[in-house]
């Protein structure tokens, strides 16, 4: 598994929640080629239930669920983590 963390290592340490979906678009091709393909949305824990909301919005993600901490994705694809901030769609 390729794991690509897009948050500085401040980040970690305050974006440490983490909303997680299996990408059923993504799966199987590019990055994640032969396997499955993961986002996940960091956020602070008070953006929590906003972010969720929005990634069980999305048609593209399956299996939605919240991680805490660290994140150790497993078997054989592309797991990317993304950074919520003021700004971003999710908590808008």
């Amino acid at each position: 598994m390729v794991l690509q963390d897009d948050r500085t290592q401040e980040q970690k340490a305050t974006h440490n929640f983490l909303v997680v979906g299996t990408d059923t678009f993504l799966s199987g091709w590019g990055k994640a080629n032969g396997g499955v393909s993961y986002a996940a949305w960091a956020c602070q824990e008070g953006d929590l239930r906003k972010v969720e909301n929005w990634v069980n919005n999305r048609s593209d993600m399956k299996r939605v669920r919240v991680v805490y901490g660290k994140w150790y994705p497993k078997g054989t694809g592309h797991a990317h983590i993304y950074v919520v901030d003021e700004g971003h769609n999710a908590i808008k």
